[in-house]
């Protein structure tokens, strides 16, 4: 994965780790764009705690600031570095997958070696 990917899935993963910021992103799944004042009155955290977590999904990529009617900013979902987080698990699965198959196929080449009469004929 390019440096900058994986920097990328380091700050979703960062972004990510915090349960109350996985709040802010499913009510944002959910209802689509809204104001931190609006998520203030769905979360239980005051809209100082709302805007500190918004500028940190922001600064991850995982949402954007619009501007909307007068002086209220309004936040959209951005899914484009989740998918590149996603893409590093997948890259990481495939690699801890073929670890995995090799270490099996070590353990029976082992196991077949270690039988009592293993490569030997039988006696009755």
């Amino acid at each position: 994965m390019p440096p900058d990917n994986e920097a990328v899935a380091e700050q979703v993963f960062v972004a990510l780790a915090d349960p109350m910021r996985r709040s802010i992103l499913a009510a944002l799944a959910e209802k689509g764009p809204t104001t931190a004042t609006d998520l203030a009155d769905q979360l239980p955290i005051t809209r100082q705690g709302i805007a500190k977590h918004l500028a940190l999904l922001a600064a991850a990529g995982l949402v954007t600031a619009e501007a909307g009617q007068g002086r209220r900013v309004q936040y959209r979902l951005h899914p484009a570095p989740m998918q590149v987080a996603q893409q590093y698990l997948a890259a990481l699965a495939r690699d801890w997958d073929r670890s995995l198959e090799s270490l099996a196929a070590h353990l029976e080449r082992s196991a077949g070696r270690g039988r009592p009469g293993a490569g030997r004929g039988r006696h009755a």
